[in-house]
C-alpha cells in the first residue's frame, strides 16, 4: 500500500479525493495515513466522515508517506507545505493555483528540479474530453490553421484565499492546454464583474473572460475553414487527477516539463500585472525572474 497524506484540505479536492478512493474505490492500493489543514473545522470535518487522522502540523508526515496531497485553498501555501518533504523525493500533487508570485514559483521549480521529485495537479480542468479534443483539433490543424479562440470561466475576485490567482488557474491553463504554454503578452479590460483578456500569441490572439456571476465553463477555437465551441462539464476530473497522482506513486513519468507545470503563474502574474497597469504586459519566463 501506498501511504499518502493531504495537506490542506480546505477545498473539495481533499473531500473528493478520499471519496474516490475510499467510497468509490478508483484504486485498491492507497493509504491516506492523515490530513492537516490551517482551518482546523475543514481536517475535522473529513475525520468525520472518512476517518482519516487529522494532524496539527503539516511536516508531520515527514518520512511516513509515499507521496503528498497539496491542496491548500491559498496558493501562497503550497511551497511552503511541500519544503518539508523535498529531500525525500516523494511524489507531490500540487492544487492550482501552484504558486502565487513568480519568485515562488522559480524557486519551487528549481528545487523540484534539482531532485527529479515527479509532480503533478494544477487545473482539473484541462483533463476533460473537450480540451483534450480542441488541443488535438489546434494541434494537427484540424479545421485549418488557427487563427484565435475564446474561453472564459469563473473567477472569485474577492476571495480571502488570494483574490484574482484563487481560481483564475483554470481558465489560463485551460487556454494554454489548447494554444500553447507560453503567450507573449496579455492585454486586461475589467468591465464591472467580468474581466476580459486578449492573450497574444505569436501567429494569433486569445480572447478569454473571467466571469465574475456565472459557473459556466467555455472553450472555442477559430480556424480558417472551422470554428469549434461549446461549454462543458470535467465531471469525472477529480478521479483523473487522482489516477494521474497515483501514475506518479507507481513509478510511472510526470506529463509535464517543470517549466510547463509553473508557466501559469507567469501568465496569471502578466494578466495581474495589466489589470493594475492597463497596459499590454509581457508575459516573463522563469530566467526573467
Amino acid at each position: 500500500m501506498y501511504k499518502v497524506a493531504i495537506l490542506g484540505c480546505e477545498n473539495t479536492h481533499a473531500d473528493n479525493f478520499l471519496k474516490a478512493v475510499l467510497v468509490e474505490k478508483i484504486v485498491d492500493d492507497v493509504e491516506f495515513v492523515g490530513v492537516y489543514s490551517d482551518e482546523p473545522a475543514a481536517a475535522e470535518k473529513l475525520h468525520q466522515t472518512y476517518g482519516v487522522s487529522v494532524s496539527d502540523s503539516y511536516d508531520a508526515f515527514v518520512g511516513k508517506v509515499d507521496g503528498i496531497i497539496i491542496t491548500a485553498r491559498h496558493g501562497d501555501n503550497h511551497y511552503k507545505f511541500a519544503k518539508p518533504y523535498l529531500d525525500s523525493r516523494i511524489p507531490i500533487f500540487i492544487d492550482k493555483p501552484v504558486t502565487r508570485t513568480e519568485e515562488d514559483a522559480k524557486a519551487f521549480m528549481e528545487e523540484l528540479k534539482a531532485r527529479q521529485i515527479p509532480i503533478s495537479g494544477g487545473s482539473v480542468c484541462v483533463l476533460d474530453d473537450y480540451i483534450q479534443e480542441l488541443k488535438e483539433a489546434v494541434a494537427t490543424e484540424k479545421y485549418g490553421k488557427t487563427m484565435g479562440g475564446y474561453l472564459r470561466a469563473p473567477v472569485i475576485m474577492g476571495s480571502p484565499y488570494g483574490g484574482f490567482f484563487f481560481y483564475s488557474q483554470h481558465l489560463a491553463q485551460m487556454m494554454m492546454e489548447i494554444f500553447g504554454n507560453y503567450p507573449l503578452s496579455v492585454r486586461a479590460y475589467q468591465n464591472g464583474a467580468v474581466i476580459t483578456c486578449v492573450v497574444r500569441y505569436e501567429d494569433f490572439d486569445v480572447s478569454i473572460a473571467y466571469t465574475g456571476g456565472s459557473s459556466l465553463y467555455y472553450a472555442s477555437i477559430s480556424c480558417a475553414v472551422g470554428i469549434v465551441g461549446n461549454t462543458f462539464d470535467f465531471a469525472d476530473g477529480f478521479q483523473r487527477e487522482f489516477k494521474e497522482f497515483c501514475d506518479l506513486l507507481h513509478g510511472k513519468p510526470q506529463k509535464q516539463s517543470y517549466e510547463d507545470f509553473f508557466a501559469p503563474v507567469y501568465v496569471l502574474n502578466a494578466i495581474y500585472r495589466s489589470l493594475e497597469t492597463g497596459e499590454e504586459e509581457r508575459v516573463r519566463r522563469v530566467e526573467d525572474i
